[in-house]
């Protein structure tokens, strides 16, 4: 083979790779898909979550486990308190649920500086929003195209991909299950 079809080749491989990769993916494929998941339903009560935040190359850096109690107003409105304990920290985020006229959620939290929306389908959620991590004066937006999928009664599965300037630079996974109100998910020995 030339040296120019050995250089072109990658190139080549590596475009077709790239925009096969571009593709978009709608909460709307998973349609015909079981267990259904509700927001309404699954987010509702306790839930406890456990996890790890993967760097660009795939290493774990971080792991936690969450609490999130959730609850509906009589509008339809939901809250969803999240707290997380690292293994170098505790953090948390309020969750704001308002229902669409498009038949999803928008949602709204404080470090999310601009309102998205919830969609779902099948046993799928998606969420694509903007992250504001940090402490205030020391912030980085992170862009976070978020999936959730219920495998099973009371389990959902979340895959977070994080990027900057659409360079991949992270993953959250994590598990979701519902609990009874009086188990315990988070380290008490954190504050």
């Amino acid at each position: 083979m030339s040296i120019l079809k050995r250089s072109i080749f990658p190139i080549i491989a590596s475009t077709t790779l790239l925009l096969s990769g571009c593709s978009s993916i709608s909460v709307d494929d998973y349609a015909d898909r079981s267990t259904k998941l509700k927001p309404q339903e699954f987010f509702n009560g306790k839930l406890c979550a456990d996890g790890v935040v993967r760097d660009w190359r795939g290493r774990q850096i971080r792991q936690f486990n969450a609490q999130i109690l959730a609850s509906w107003d009589d509008k339809g409105v939901g809250t969803l308190d999240e707290t997380f304990d690292f293994d170098d920290g505790r953090e948390t985020r309020v969750w704001t649920l308002t229902p669409d006229s498009k038949g999803g959620l928008r949602a709204s939290a404080s470090d999310v500086p601009k309102e998205t929306r919830m969609t779902y389908a099948g046993n799928t959620i998606h969420m694509a929003y903007t992250l504001r991590y940090g402490e205030p004066g020391d912030t980085i937006d992170l862009s976070m195209d978020d999936w959730m999928f219920q495998v099973a009664d009371g389990v959902v599965v979340n895959e977070t991909r994080m990027s900057k300037w659409g360079i991949g630079v992270g993953q959250i996974l994590l598990v979701m299950r519902q609990v009874d109100e009086d188990h315990e998910c988070l380290n008490p020995a954190i504050e």
